[in-house]
């Protein structure tokens, strides 16, 4: 057997492990052609934090049947889910209000606070937030994490007193990685005055860490938002959730001019709302597939972030370009450079059968595969 045959034997052999059975509803497809229904290719898109199975049954169901309602304007449905969150959540329904993707409730928030006050982020975090600061010709102050991939709560209380908005990803996008409650109790109380603290919250459900729901509700200058892109699988559905006191919600709504998201979305999100499974199912499915690939990598010496969201980071070492590109090339679509950590890549978890073509694809171009040896 040659050095090349054996390599490759034991690598297939070390990414067994990371198949492991799924449940029903997180299965391949039967016809097992691994061809996208979509688009009609076999890529596997691991750049976008997008969930791999969808939306569930319930809500196929649902917004089938709201795309033959579709000819009305139903707004009874919008209210029926902000009631059934609220209720849920147990938070008054006056301080939930709906968007087509939380990115929308986002961009109304900066518009409100942004401009003559500068915006405080976390570097790397969502960077929708500083380019869309920067369209408003707002001021952008980006503070590195702290050296365990948490926000550095001090130093965004001190880079400006005068910041109008200070923005928490927890988990944070792209790292995955959690800043502790306390951390973010604190940066509320200590925040210069009239400025919002906006927690995003897209991708709590994949985590153990505590929600910030409460302080949106006992604040009148913080806003939390949630999406349904990530856990629920309906990210093309667009539904975003932003929590806040009823005068704040007014205040964006100001930007929003009273929009309402569509029919099906809205009956897709109420019967995943009613599914008493389905996060926690999709949490443990999530966890299970990023353990074991995050595990492969620490094997073969790559350093990963201790991620509990649907992505992580792997670095390098080097510039990823390079390695980013080489993977779209092979099929393999992973996430987009971050300024702040260019020797880390951004990787979505899909499932495990996704993962394993990762893997195998990664450590097909790297030149540390020798190490699985």
């Amino acid at each position: 057997m040659t050095a090349l045959s054996r390599r490759r034997f034991v690598t297939t052999a070390a990414l067994a492990s990371v198949a492991p059975a799924l449940p029903a509803w997180a299965a391949p497809a039967p016809d097992g052609t691994g061809v996208d229904p979509i688009f009609g290719d076999d890529i596997v898109r691991l750049d976008y934090n997008e969930s791999p199975y969808g939306p569930d049954a319930a809500a196929i169901k649902a917004m089938t049947s709201g795309v033959r309602q579709s000819g009305r304007y139903d707004y009874e449905q919008q209210v029926r889910l902000s009631q059934l969150f609220a209720s849920q959540h147990d938070i008054p329904h006056d301080h939930v209000a709906l968007y087509c993707g939380s990115r929308a409730a986002l961009q109304c928030a900066l518009a409100s606070y942004a401009g003559p006050r500068s915006v405080v982020t976390a570097a790397p975090t969502y960077d929708s937030v500083a380019s869309g600061a920067k369209t408003l010709q707002a001021r952008v102050h980006e503070v590195p994490l702290t050296a365990d991939h948490a926000h550095d709560v001090r130093g965004m209380l001190a880079v400006d007193r005068q910041a109008g908005v200070i923005y928490v990803c927890n988990p944070n996008n792209p790292t995955g990685t959690l800043t502790p409650h306390a951390d973010i109790t604190r940066l509320v109380a200590d925040k210069p005055p009239g400025c919002l603290a906006i927690i995003d919250e897209a991708y709590i459900h994949f985590s153990d860490a505590p929600t910030c729901l409460a302080l949106a509700v006992e604040r009148e200058d913080v806003l939390v938002l949630r999406t349904f892109s990530k856990i629920y699988g309906m990210a093309g559905a667009r539904l975003g959730v932003a929590i806040g006191n009823p005068a704040l919600l007014a205040r964006l709504e100001a930007f929003n001019g009273r929009n309402f998201i569509p029919l099906p979305t809205a009956l897709g999100a109420i019967a995943a709302l009613e599914n008493p499974l389905l996060v926690t199912q999709r949490k443990a499915t999530n966890a299970q597939v990023l353990a074991d690939t995050v595990a492969a990598l620490r094997k073969a010496g790559f350093p990963c972030t201790d991620a509990q969201a649907n992505c992580f980071m792997v670095n390098l070492g080097r510039p990823v370009e390079p390695l980013r590109k080489a993977l779209e090339q092979r099929g393999v679509r992973v996430g987009r450079v971050f300024e702040a950590w260019p020797d880390w890549l951004r990787v979505t978890v899909g499932t495990a059968t996704q993962m394993q073509r990762f893997l195998s694809e990664f450590f097909a171009l790297s030149p540390h595969a020798s190490s699985l040896v």
